[in-house]
């Protein structure tokens, strides 16, 4: 049985970077796991590490969110193993850069659909049972790009707009009732990410990034704490700030040069 404080987490993107990092520490506190991603086998490696260390239950569902009827799939899945889903982590996403109008439509497409419909399709699902119950924990990783439009990776910033947005309201609706979201925004982060959208050369880490565990702890615990937008570190809460002080055309202006600085 999980730990009555913290549950049946369902943690999205499980099989690396903050996702890894958020089931390892939610299983060291005694919570039980559903982990989903593609790769089964980097999931099924996951679930007997854990296992063993914490005495845990961890169901693995390899999965590919972006499929249609692949949530119902989740849901079903969860609900026949007689699991009742406590903790929701949406970590899964991706992201893109290079100009809109040559980027692939269908990878965009798909970006969407991982990045923001995917999470309000999670939270549908799941929801209503923690407000029933009047306890749960919603955490959505979104960005710190979530604060600013993003020329050159236009669609990935504005997903995690959507979803910075989308968190602050349930946020809000949810208020008293014994559940809360919290929209989490990391800066750089060194994880697989960046390496998957092509930012820098297969199988690197982008520089500069933030250690993944340390950013999963903050994570963890501002979901723990019900903070409504929490932020890894410092520097990045400050970073925030400064789009919401400066005119937007400035902002959309600073954040293509940064963009395109990064790529030379």
């Amino acid at each position: 049985m999980p730990s009555r404080d913290v549950g049946t987490a369902l943690v999205t993107g499980a099989s690396s970077g903050i996702g890894r990092e958020i089931a390892r520490i939610h299983a060291a506190r005694g919570g039980d796991l559903v982990l989903v991603a593609r790769r089964a086998d980097r999931l099924a490696a996951l679930a007997a590490e854990l296992e063993a260390a914490h005495g845990i239950r961890v169901l693995t569902v390899p999965l590919d969110l972006t499929a249609p009827g692949a949530v119902d799939t989740l849901a079903e899945t969860i609900e026949s193993h007689g699991l009742a889903v406590d903790v929701l982590v949406n970590n899964a996403g991706f992201g893109g850069g290079g100009a809109f109008d040559a980027r692939p439509a269908g990878l965009d497409a798909a970006m969407v659909r991982l990045n923001a419909e995917v999470p309000v399709a999670l939270c549908r699902r799941f929801l209503p049972a923690m407000r029933a119950r009047g306890r749960g924990r919603v955490l959505n990783v979104a960005s710190i790009v979530a604060f600013a439009p993003g020329p050159g990776m236009a669609v990935y910033a504005a997903s995690k707009a959507f979803l910075l947005s989308f968190s602050e309201a349930l946020s809000e609706e949810l208020a008293g009732s014994g559940v809360t979201v919290t929209a989490f925004c990391p800066g750089l982060t060194a994880t697989e990410f960046h390496s998957a959208a092509g930012y820098v050369a297969d199988g690197r880490t982008i520089p500069g990034g933030h250690d993944a565990r340390m950013v999963a702890e903050a994570g963890y615990a501002a979901m723990l704490a019900g903070r409504r937008i929490a932020f890894a570190e410092t520097t990045t809460a400050v970073a925030s700030v400064v789009p919401r002080l400066l005119p937007r055309r400035l902002v959309t202006a600073l954040v293509g040069s940064m963009v395109r600085r990064r790529k030379t």
